[in-house]
This record gives C-alpha cells, sequence and structure tokens, in this order.
C-alpha cells in the first residue's frame, strides 16, 4: 500500500510540474487563461480520495486523512511554488487569508455556540416529530445560515431519533432542507447570495426566489414523510422510549447571544466600509478582519460561559470541526487552478462550456453543477458577472446590477437558485454538508460514501426534483 501511495505521489507531482513547466513560461499574471485543464487534477485526487478511501481503506483513511489531504496539496503547491514562484506564493497565501482561515472560523464559531445549546427532554423520533424539526430548520436557515440552523439542530434530531435503526435517510434529508435549501431566502442564508448582496443585489430581492424554495421544499418534506412513515413500520417498537413525556427546556441559552453576535458581524461586515489592512501582501478589508475576531470572541465567551454538563449532553466534541479543517485546507490549496480556469471565463479553459451557457436553464444546471463540487460562492460570482458581462457590457457594475435585478430576474434567479440548492449534490458542495455527516458519524451512525450518497439519495431524488424546477422556473 505504501508503495503504490508512493508511485501516486510521484506520477501526481511529475504530471502537474509538467503542467506548470509547459505554460508557466509565459510568465503572465492571469493564471486562469494559462492552465490547461488537467492542472486540476491534485484537485480531483483529494475529491476522488474523500470518496473512495472510506469505501475501499476505511481504517487507513480513519487514521490518516489528515496526511493524504496534506499529500495532494503538496503535491499542487510545490511546483505550483517553484514555476510561478511569487504568482503562486501571492495566489495561496491569498485563498488561504481570504478564504479559508475566515471561512473556518465561522464554522469553529458556529459549531462551538451551537454545542453549547442543549434542548433537554423527550423527543421521540417519529415521522411528524421528525418532519417537524426539518421544516423548523428549513425556514431558520435563512434567517441564522444554513451552517447556524445546521449545528443548531442536527444534535437534538440525532437524540430523538438514536432508538431508531433506520435513521440515515433522516440525515440525508436534513442535510437537503437545512444544509442548503433552506437558506435561499436571504444574504444571510448561503455564502453565494451573501456575495450578489455586497455586489449591490438588495437583501430581500432573493424573496424572488421564494416559489422555487417553497416548492422544493414542500416536494421533499411530503417525500421524507412517506419515506420515513414506511422505515418508521419496520422499526422494532419495543426499542421505542415507552417513558413519560418529558417537557422540552433549552439549557445554555445564553449562547443565543453569541449566535446573534456571530450573525451581526457576518451582516455587518457586508454593508459598512472601514478601508483595507495590507496582510503578508494581501490586501483584506479591516471589516472582515473585525468580523473574524468578534467570531473568535463570541466561540471563547460560549467556551467560558457554558457548563460543561451541557456541552456532554450534547456529546460534544472537536473531531467534526477538526475533520472539516483538515481537509477543506487540501480542497482550497487545490482549488486554487480550477477556480482560476472558471474566472477566466472563454478565455480558459473551460471556454467552450462558458460560451454554451446562454438560457436561464443553462445558467440553472452550470452554476449548480459546479456548486456541486467547488466552492458555490465564485461559482455564483463568476456565473454572476458573466451575464452581467452578456447584457450589459461596458456598463458600470451598480447600474448593470440595477437593470439585471430588474430585466433579467429569471436569469440571476437561476444563478441563486442552482448555486444554493444544488449544494446538496455531494457532501462536499456546501461546509454544513460534511460536517452533519462528521457529527451523525461520531453519534454511530453509518452514513453512505460519497458515491452512495449520490447515486441512492442525490441523484434520484434531487436531480428528479431540479428538472421539476427547470420545467416550472426557467
Amino acid at each position: 500500500m505504501k508503495r503504490s501511495l508512493h508511485i501516486l505521489f510521484f506520477v501526481v507531482f511529475f504530471l502537474v510540474m509538467m503542467s506548470f513547466a509547459c505554460f508557466a513560461a509565459d510568465n503572465q499574471t492571469n493564471l486562469g487563461v494559462q492552465l490547461p485543464l488537467w492542472s486540476i487534477l491534485p484537485f480531483a485526487g483529494i475529491l476522488l480520495s474523500i470518496a473512495l478511501m472510506p469505501l475501499f481503506v476505511p481504517r487507513l483513511w480513519h487514521y490518516h486523512f489528515p496526511k493524504v489531504s496534506a499529500f495532494w496539496a503538496v503535491s499542487f503547491a510545490v511546483p505550483f511554488l517553484y514555476f510561478f514562484r511569487e504568482i503562486a506564493v501571492h495566489e495561496i497565501a491569498h485563498i488561504i487569508i481570504i478564504d479559508y482561515i475566515p471561512f473556518i472560523l465561522l464554522l469553529w464559531a458556529l459549531f462551538t455556540v451551537s454545542g453549547g445549546i442543549y434542548v433537554r427532554g423527550s423527543l421521540k423520533g417519529t415521522p411528524a416529530v421528525n418532519t417537524v424539526i426539518l421544516l423548523i430548520g428549513t425556514l431558520l436557515a435563512s434567517i441564522i445560515g444554513t451552517t447556524g440552523a445546521s449545528m443548531l439542530l442536527i444534535r437534538p434530531i440525532l437524540r430523538s431519533n438514536a432508538w431508531r435503526v433506520h435513521k440515515v435517510h433522516t440525515i440525508v434529508f436534513f442535510i437537503f432542507l437545512v444544509s442548503n435549501i433552506g437558506g435561499a431566502l436571504t444574504p444571510l442564508g448561503d455564502p453565494p447570495l451573501f456575495l450578489g448582496f455586497l455586489h449591490g443585489v438588495p437583501f430581500f430581492w432573493t424573496m424572488h426566489i421564494l416559489p422555487e424554495m417553497a416548492l422544493a421544499s414542500v416536494i421533499l418534506l411530503v417525500v421524507y414523510f412517506i419515506m420515513d412513515s414506511y422505515y418508521y413500520q419496520k422499526e422494532s417498537k419495543p426499542d421505542a422510549p415507552d417513558t413519560e413525556p418529558k417537557p422540552l427546556r433549552i439549557e445554555g441559552s445564553h449562547n443565543f447571544i453569541f449566535l446573534a453576535g456571530i450573525i451581526a458581524a457576518v451582516l455587518l461586515s457586508g454593508t459598512i466600509k472601514l478601508g483595507e489592512v495590507n496582510v503578508f501582501g494581501i490586501h483584506q478589508t479591516a471589516e472582515n478582519l473585525i468580523k473574524d475576531a468578534v467570531l473568535i470572541v463570541m466561540g471563547v465567551l460560549s467556551l467560558v460561559y457554558t457548563k460543561a454538563e451541557i456541552r456532554k449532553g450534547n456529546e460534544f466534541s472537536w473531531a467534526p470541526i477538526l475533520e472539516v479543517a483538515y481537509l477543506f485546507a487540501g480542497i482550497f490549496i487545490t482549488i486554487i487552478p480550477a477556480l482560476a480556469i472558471l474566472k477566466a471565463g472563454e478565455k480558459g479553459a473551460l471556454a467552450l462550456l462558458i460560451q454554451s451557457v446562454n438560457t436561464p436553464a443553462h445558467y440553472f444546471w452550470a452554476v449548480g453543477l459546479l456548486s456541486s463540487f467547488l466552492d458555490n460562492a465564485p461559482t455564483y460570482l463568476t456565473f454572476f458577472n458573466s451575464v452581467l458581462g452578456k447584457f450589459y457590457p461596458g456598463v458600470p457594475e451598480a447600474q448593470a446590477v440595477s437593470a439585471l435585478i430588474v430585466e433579467k430576474i429569471p436569469y440571476l434567479a437561476a444563478i441563486s437558485v442552482g448555486a444554493v440548492f444544488m449544494g446538496a449534490n455531494t457532501y462536499i458542495g456546501n461546509a454544513p454538508n460534511f460536517m452533519v455527516k462528521s457529527i451523525a458519524e461520531e453519534a454511530g451512525i453509518k452514513m453512505p460514501s460519497f458515491f452512495g450518497y449520490m447515486f441512492k439519495y442525490s441523484i434520484p431524488i434531487l436531480i428528479t426534483l431540479f428538472v421539476v424546477i427547470n420545467f416550472i422556473f426557467f
């Protein structure tokens, strides 16, 4: 096994070296124009590792997944740094400072604060109870974000279904609804919509996609209720809790103050302008640095002022957030060429794809399918800029966006729905997906593999749903 891994490393390393060697000589700063499509090989490698290694070498993956992530990151970063030097240093520093650190800090803060909120009492995991929890989570996701809603409700739904044998489908639909589709109604719900807000899309413009969100949510909740009712009938009823119901009460409610602080910090970072700060040659806005500081403070206050018994009741541990931090470090590093090519538009290796996207339906599927595997925020922004260039070439952005949100509603709606909804297609499509999976596995639930999730759940259920949405709306 070790010999095979060494051979694989050298093969990948050689291919990436050749890729960069052929194109670095141009000495251009636009990476997306220079790089061939096969420069994303390390990114594809880490995705396949996440998909296949838990299935074929589970023990190796369980104990060494940080090394696997580092393997792919190094196989890309070393030749990238060697051939592109200052450009490579800037690109890697940029994605770490601007994207990865804020990403992990937000997840860490929400994970820490939500882990201090304990819903005590008895909830029996019946189809009706589970459906109500999913509905509440779907509604909350647009208010406190998909990550916030996911971290707040995943533990209560796990405890209420702890006695059940058939519960994997419940966690999968939780990912569909709470971790993704529920975040479609406000810029607070999901990062792509927040980017749109930063570029001039009004805060409540996303209510235009309420029909799409309502239809998707209702269909999924109905399908879930039917499916859960079927599995509920197969449960061994003596295993069900038969004690007297205990009233629900919330412990650690002071953490809602910290949660509100996190939401306020994120919202204010997009509405105030305080200038820029140079961090190792990377221009970061002062408001974003303040936001990150507030996130750290909120998390630390939660740790200090929340009783240990509450976190123990939640079976809180740092394993899920550490797994996300390790794996997404590799993903963020190796995704650099993929995002660069995508941002190059018609001048990059994906020119054929960009040129073929013309109708709202095209935008819906192109943005959605790419968001299933790439970061949905830059994917949204790329096609957002693409549609501005298509209809309002040469027009200042503020004026173009003002026209877009009135004259081309179906296009922006398609981009928004594709980016938010189709993040549910894979575990890596949206940040909370992987965290929910990790928390569920820590609770003893055997979640489906990367491809198992896709072929058993997201493709037959979600893709079918998206075909219906496409037919009705786009």
